[in-house]
């Protein structure tokens, strides 16, 4: 489906919009739960990622198909891993069994995992057959995707002697491994992070518990680039989020200050004000200049942001942009030039200088990720633009269509 976005005759009307659970935390937390069944979730996210990894895990079938949920594919190549006498083929769609998984498995494979590859090494699917673990030491290196080693910690609990991960080299999207221990830390599972190890401790059981998933923060940058993007003084509401956040995105609160995007907090909601007082040293030097490594999931709303607003920006720290549903980097500069950007990128930056949108009516292709088509839709405030393919955004956003369309009242 093809949707004409054309908001250049409207204003932002002061919307209230409730967004639903984390994917990450949901997800996680749905792992935890099978070991805990006495664990209570509520506000999980209604996103097609999360609501494929709960298909998996109620499913009894040999073969469990993921779609295109990487975070899935990862958390569940762990789990089906250490379920002893179960044995599964876990696959995906094309584009997911394009993306490598090795590191994962090998490092499964090194604690005594029998994961074998039905087609191409180092890809899925994968035939899984589950067994009791009893290894608690391992080393995978801390620059590859996150989510590897958020899978390890997510079983560590569950395997009888815990267990032990050395990181090698620096580490990549340290927010979502942090996540990933306070979720385990709620649930009284002791853990300790010193230097490069990170240890998690057996734990059989837990009480009674029940969580409620905050709100998800990359949802709330697409309404954060919206109000960036108007040319009046408005606001949005958002919730549920909190401020002390276990989501590293919830950066993008003190990151869309640089664009006149003020966040007041009260109770469980977000106020999103423009105030139009960009930062003095981007509205000086015309350049935003981020490292994104903590938090790589916002550089295609803040790269489209910069683009509409006129602004050059550096950013950089995204090489795992190119293992996701799309190699982000190359989709950002080929729909970026459609507009008339002037871009540049490497394997883990981009580079954009300051630019003017000179062409409208475009067609964004959005390459089966989400991500994209959101990030591109504020800027029919600014010009009118057609995504393609648009129902994609079901993957991590299931309304966004409609709670876009919310925030608009005829000027």
């Amino acid at each position: 489906m093809d949707l004409l976005l054309d908001y250049t005759d409207k204003q932002i009307s002061s919307a209230e919009i409730t967004i639903s659970g984390s994917k990450s935390e949901s997800n996680r937390l749905l792992i935890l739960q099978q070991w805990y069944p006495n664990l209570q979730l509520k506000n999980l996210s209604d996103s097609d990622d999360t609501q494929h990894l709960q298909k998996a895990l109620q499913s009894d079938k040999e073969v469990i198909d993921i779609g295109h949920a990487g975070t899935a594919m990862r958390f569940l190549t762990a789990y089906f891993s250490v379920l002893e006498n179960r044995g599964v083929i876990l696959t995906g769609s094309e584009r997911m069994q394009q993306r490598p998984i090795k590191i994962l498995v090998e490092t499964l494979r090194s604690l005594g995992a029998v994961i074998e590859y039905k087609k191409k090494e180092g890809y899925p699917p994968l035939r899984i057959r589950g067994k009791r673990l009893t290894t608690n030491k391992v080393s995978i290196n801390g620059n590859v995707s996150s989510q590897y080693i958020s899978a390890l910690l997510l079983i560590a609990p569950f395997l009888e002697n815990g267990l032990e991960i050395a990181l090698l080299n620096e580490v990549t999207s340290r927010p979502y491994l942090e996540m990933t221990l306070r979720l385990l830390n709620r649930l009284e599972i002791s853990t300790n992070w010193i230097k490069n190890t990170i240890k998690i401790f057996p734990k059989s059981q837990i009480e009674d518990c029940a969580i409620m998933v905050e709100s998800d923060w990359s949802s709330a940058s697409y309404f954060y680039s919206l109000i960036a993007l108007s040319e009046i003084e408005t606001s949005i509401t958002l919730s549920s989020y909190k401020k002390n956040s276990l989501q590293g995105d919830s950066c993008l609160a003190e990151i869309y200050k640089n664009f006149g995007v003020e966040t007041e907090f009260q109770d469980d909601i977000i106020i999103l004000k423009k105030t139009n007082v960009i930062s003095s040293a981007v509205e000086k030097s015309k350049l935003l200049e981020l490292n994104l490594r903590n938090a790589p999931d916002l550089a295609q709303t803040i790269a489209v942001t910069c683009f509409g607003l006129g602004i050059a920006c550096n950013l950089t720290g995204l090489h795992t942009l190119k293992i996701k549903e799309t190699d982000r980097l190359v989709a950002l500069q080929n729909e970026l030039r459609k507009l008339g950007a002037a871009i540049e990128i490497t394997d883990n930056s981009l580079h954009l200088k300051e630019s003017i949108i000179s062409k409208s009516n475009m067609h964004i292709a959005t390459y089966n990720d989400h991500r994209m088509a959101m990030a591109f839709a504020p800027l029919a405030l600014k010009v009118p633009v057609i995504i393609e393919n648009a129902e994609v955004v079901t993957k991590s956003y299931r309304n966004f269509w409609e709670d876009l369309e919310a925030c608009f009242t005829n000027s």
